[in-house]
């Protein structure tokens, strides 16, 4: 276990330091929140079942008996909750000889900003994996999955396949959100019918940030000399763009729709803060512990392409 001491922090011993820098960065405001539907949980985990569902009726004729159909349960997503905690030890003597405070109550303040920052990883990790086989969900494929990348295609429970993301990898564009959009209204259940999604928002790495501005903030076409409105501003399809600088593809981006039990976050316990002294030592230890689960059951709540 390694132990802070005033080996440690020498200069904290003397008088004279202006300051001390390395720790007083701002932080981006919470970005994880926006990206997930958030829950409790009092559980050691948490698991989401789908339903297959019925399909379409069919033409009964006169003096015929009725077709019955049955529907089943479909698959299982499992969201195991994660322990994250990081702690630190100082010594009394560094502690009481500290002439600017930088031992003990700021490196408090960095433990609490190493957890936010922990979670915001985690979190993102979601989306930076989406096309990464090793990572699969209930339905044992990739949160997107389509020939752009990802596994090859969503199994349905009842037969058949389905995808959300494009045809080929595209990067971020005018076509490639208006074909996007047209995808989404194509979604459809388990059963072959169809759903009324939409989308809710755009999320892309700070990368695109400016294209996005480009795209979405002109009246009219962006890149032509027609006088074409733009429709997808005149929509307001995208109204809600999403910026997150935890992610790591410059070129991914991603479509959050409006279906349901799609991208989840459980909370298990908040980040607890503690600290205590060892008796024998006198040395005195921080801890910080969290303990949360990131992931998706319903991967129509996404769509998105790994640019090109």
């Amino acid at each position: 276990m390694s132990v802070i001491t005033t080996g440690s922090f020498a200069k904290a011993l003397w008088p004279g330091v202006n300051a001390w820098y390395g720790k007083a960065y701002n932080d981006y405001p919470v970005e994880w929140d926006k990206l997930f539907e958030s829950n409790k949980s009092t559980r050691a985990y948490e698991e989401d079942v789908g339903l297959s569902g019925f399909g379409l009726a069919n033409v009964k004729s006169e003096g015929a008996p009725i077709s019955y159909d049955s529907e089943k349960q479909g698959f299982t997503s499992r969201y195991n909750h994660v322990v994250y905690a990081l702690g630190f030890t100082i010594t009394r003597e560094i502690y009481e000889d500290d002439q600017y405070d930088v031992v003990g109550k700021r490196k408090a303040q960095g433990l609490a900003r190493s957890m936010r920052q922990t979670k915001e990883i985690v979190g993102a990790n979601v989306y930076n994996r989406a096309f990464n086989t090793s990572y699969t969900g209930g339905d044992g494929a990739t949160l997107v999955a389509c020939a752009a990348g990802g596994s090859a295609s969503h199994p349905n429970v009842a037969g058949g396949t389905w995808t959300n993301g494009p045809s080929a990898a595209v990067d971020l564009s005018e076509a490639a959100l208006e074909q996007a959009t047209i995808d989404i209204a194509g979604f459809r259940d388990d059963r072959g019918l169809l759903i009324a999604a939409k989308p809710r928002g755009l999320v892309i790495p700070y990368q695109l940030q400016f294209e996005a501005k480009r795209i979405l903030g002109a009246d009219g076409r962006v890149g032509t000399d027609l006088n074409d409105p733009n429709v997808i501003k005149d929509m307001g399809l995208f109204g809600n763009v999403i910026v997150n600088h935890y992610l790591n593809d410059p070129d991914a981006w991603f479509i959050l729709t409006d279906v349901k039990d799609g991208l989840k976050y459980f909370e298990r316990r908040g980040d607890e803060f503690d600290m205590d002294n060892d008796f024998d030592t006198e040395n005195a230890k921080y801890k910080a512990s969290a303990r949360y689960s990131f992931g998706w059951t319903d991967p129509r709540g996404i769509y998105g392409s790994p640019g090109v």
